[in-house]
């Protein structure tokens, strides 16, 4: 699995819209740690779920 994301980047979450923007903190073995405007501090597992780049 190849991530298009790295920390620093914008990203949403399709599934979760209402979590708002988030700024990738870090990825460590496809779980992404995620701070989102709305509901703070997530880590995702990129397996499951797919992040959205904002450009």
């Amino acid at each position: 699995m190849i991530l298009d994301y790295e920390p620093g980047d914008k990203v949403t979450n399709p599934k979760e819209k209402s979590w708002g923007i988030g700024q990738v903190q870090s990825i460590i073995n496809n779980k992404v740690t995620v701070n989102f405007e709305n509901v703070g501090k997530k880590v995702i597992d990129a397996k499951n779920v797919e992040l959205k780049k904002l450009s």
